[in-house]
């Protein structure tokens, strides 16, 4: 009896101290700087974020579409070209004094000459990645070889100054001036390297005063309201506009967050595909996705014939080289289709016309009024002046063949004729042909006047 209620006591201290150990396990990063950070009123680090570089190789939204899993009003710190001794070390003070903890992307040269400023970083619990080794602005241009170059002999540079402990460096790599291209990002992945970008910038590159530099870190901040920030601690302006960017986003309601790699012993903190993107699609937008094509399946089949060389144009005489050199088989010939032509209906065909049909008469046979028919003579008896008329048209015709040709029936009414007696049949032709037209000359000469010449 004494024997199990002492087993019993047993289980329960040992439920008792799981119980205490799991609180333990459970407090967040925050509660437990809280406690460490002689500042009460320090930003802090709210958590520590491992992920894993080979799962997602490329973050950063300024350039890919994945960024670090972060929930809203969480900010990434991450600090680029270091270290620079004068500056630097202010820039750990500020974070040291906030209790934050950053990510610093060190260029080889800069650790070779300050190996101190890296050993810094990890005695102050920062992560720290590379940044090449000479910072080249045109690695989106290098050769492969020129690439492997850069990035190797920056590791190596800054693991010189840990003392070559591989443990104490990062797998972390920002492409200097985020020039990025295919064959260093190829190649980072390949050797199991996450490319950073950044999510906002704040210019302090740039010849702008710490304001400006303050304002633009706030006003990106809060447009994505999260995200990874890019700084740089070689600069005076962002030694100067740091304290204000940590005060005024723990006004704000903002959290810092830490990101280290993923270790056989620190497996990397669970995630969903969706955190992975600034604004993941929800469940209540339709995705927008190509139709794929059906399968088509065809009832018949039929093989048309293939042309042959006869019937076309080769013009090319490599070609026509290469086919007869190749030996192609010559398939069954198929004939094009050739034009016909319209067949149309058989026409009579018309005479053609004599040639005397279009001959013009001479004017004299025009003047000939002898055959007369009886029944023309009593009509002209009846009617006298148009006979006479038509006999002065004839003789006149007689005279001036062309001009009469050109003269309608109305001129030769409008003009003066004598008329002459009507007579027999061979009278009139006398008549038509002694009628003359006086010249002016003929009549004073007839008068007895005298013309001058």
């Amino acid at each position: 009896m004494i024997a199990n209620v002492l087993v019993m006591i047993r289980k329960r201290s040992r439920t008792v101290v799981r119980a205490a150990l799991l609180g333990c396990g459970l407090m967040t990063p925050y509660a437990a700087l809280a406690a460490d950070c002689p500042n009460p009123n320090a930003l802090g680090t709210s958590r520590t974020l491992v992920v894993d570089p080979k799962e997602h190789p490329r973050i950063g939204t300024m350039q890919y579409p994945e960024t670090l899993p972060l929930a809203d009003h969480e900010v990434v710190l991450t600090f680029d070209d270091g270290p620079l001794p004068k500056y630097s070390n202010q820039v750990l003070a500020i974070l040291a004094s906030q209790c934050v903890k950053a990510t610093f992307f060190t260029i080889g040269s800069q650790a070779r000459f300050n190996p101190e400023g890296v050993r810094k970083l990890i005695a102050a619990g920062h992560t720290v990645g590379t940044h090449s080794q000479n910072h080249p602005l045109t690695m989106n241009k290098m050769p492969l070889e020129k690439v492997r170059q850069e990035v190797d002999d920056g590791i190596a540079s800054t693991l010189a100054a840990l003392n070559g402990d591989k443990s104490k460096l990062a797998p972390f790599f920002r492409i200097p001036g985020l020039m990025r291209a295919e064959i260093p990002e190829a190649y980072l992945a390949s050797q199991g390297i996450q490319v950073w970008s950044a999510d906002f910038p704040a210019d302090d590159w740039r010849h702008i005063s710490p304001q400006r530099v303050y304002d633009l870190a706030i006003q990106r901040i809060e447009a994505k309201r999260k995200g990874i920030l890019l700084l740089h601690d070689i600069q005076p302006r962002t030694v100067a506009a740091l304290p204000r960017i940590l005060n005024t986003l723990k006004e704000r309601g903002y959290r810092i967050v830490h990101v280290v790699p993923a270790t056989p012993d620190r497996p990397a903190t669970p995630t969903q595909p969706q955190q992975w993107y600034l604004h993941p699609p929800t469940e209540t937008v339709a995705t927008t996705r190509w139709p794929k094509i059906p399968n088509f399946v065809y009832t018949a089949t039929r093989t048309l014939p293939a042309p042959v060389f006869a019937d076309m144009d080769w013009r090319d005489a490599d070609i026509l080289d290469h086919a007869q050199r190749t030996r192609v088989a010559m398939p069954v010939r198929t004939l094009w289709p050739q034009p016909q032509l319209a067949r149309f209906a058989s026409v009579p065909t018309l005479p053609v016309p004599a040639p005397d049909v279009f001959r013009v008469p001479e004017a004299l046979d025009l003047t000939l009024l002898a055959a007369r028919s009886a029944a023309n003579r009593r009509l002209v008896q009846r009617t006298g002046v148009g006979v006479s008329r038509a006999h002065a048209f004839s003789a006149r015709q007689a005279r001036h063949p062309k001009q009469a040709a050109h003269q309608g029936p109305a001129a030769v009414h409008g003009a003066p004729l004598h008329v002459a007696p009507p007579a027999a049949d061979n009278a009139s032709v006398h008549v038509a042909n002694n009628v003359k037209k006086r010249t002016p000359r003929a009549e004073a000469a007839a008068a007895g006047k005298r013309v001058p010449d």
